[in-house]
């Protein structure tokens, strides 16, 4: 019987510097980080997380390739898409495409895409 999975807790994003992140990802997408064990964070959106990960720091033995810059995430948001934009030019984030369609999990989408500091890229996205 193979293994029926329910959801995605979390994810790991291996970055350059917690504070240079953290401050990003609070400022330009709304999230909250919160010390979840000592000099350990995670970014906080609705029911989901993401664990923070500071290269050069060995926070678990069985990480063998942490890399900053190579993540590719996209969230979901019912802001429209215009506003996004303007949000993002107001804080003078640059959009490196869209607003484009793509395809999600469950939906088709309309997203923008955008680098974090590490170049991670970062798809914010409409279900349509």
């Amino acid at each position: 019987m193979p293994i029926v999975l329910e959801s995605l807790d979390h994810v790991v994003l291996t970055v350059a510097s917690i504070e240079k992140t953290i401050a990003f990802y609070e400022r330009v997408l709304g999230m909250t980080a919160r010390e979840f064990k000592p000099r350990r964070y995670a970014l906080h959106f609705g029911d989901q997380k993401i664990n923070l990960h500071e290269v050069g720091t060995v926070v678990d033995p069985n990480v063998r390739h942490a890399t900053a810059g190579s993540a590719d995430l996209c969230f979901l948001t019912q802001t429209p898409l215009e506003e996004v934009v303007t949000h993002l030019q107001t804080e003078g984030v640059s959009v490196v495409q869209g607003p484009v369609g793509a395809t999600g999990a469950c939906h088709k989408l309309l997203s923008v895409y955008i680098y974090d500091p590490d170049e991670n890229l970062i798809e914010i996205a409409n279900e349509v």
